[in-house]
């Protein structure tokens, strides 16, 4: 048990660096457009496997075509500690009238569970999406973040 900690602890603190360009690019996101589907997103996410789950915000830009950059930061609770796991993937959103559609995956790492692979839907004021991987599976839940956020 105590080495789990560790290794999470550790693995948190290698991201710190990820965290701050997150924030930094958080901030100065706060007023893009919120038109389309790309720009700042908050929720949740939920594991169904082991009902584990957090806080989620999410950034999505567009690359080319269907392709888009969609920046997660995730919160992860384990006791006391809190865990934050910002990570990068490339994802294909298809536009169809007000609904898109997402699909992509992320090698997350041995330590997080390894290849996760998403679908889903949402319109540019709310995104559902599932998640799954070998050891897990669940939902992603996010908005449009309030004001203050």
């Amino acid at each position: 048990m105590y080495l789990r900690v560790y290794l999470l602890g550790l693995f948190a603190a290698i991201f710190a660096i990820g965290c701050s360009s997150f924030e930094r690019d958080w901030k100065m996101a706060k007023n893009q457009s919120v038109d389309g589907i790309e720009g700042r997103w908050v929720g949740h996410w939920h594991s169904d496997y082991n009902q584990h789950n957090g806080v989620l915000r999410c950034l999505i830009s567009k690359k080319s075509g269907n392709l888009h950059e969609t920046r997660f930061h995730a919160k992860y609770k384990l006791g006391l500690l809190t865990i934050s796991y910002p990570y990068d993937t490339d994802m294909s959103i298809t536009q169809k009238g007000a609904s898109y559609a997402f699909k992509g995956e992320a090698d997350l790492g041995w330590l997080a569970g390894g290849i996760y692979r998403y679908d889903g839907n949402g319109t540019s004021v709310s995104i559902d999406m599932n998640y799954r991987a070998s050891k897990d599976f669940g939902t992603f839940k996010l908005q449009r973040p309030k004001e203050q956020e």
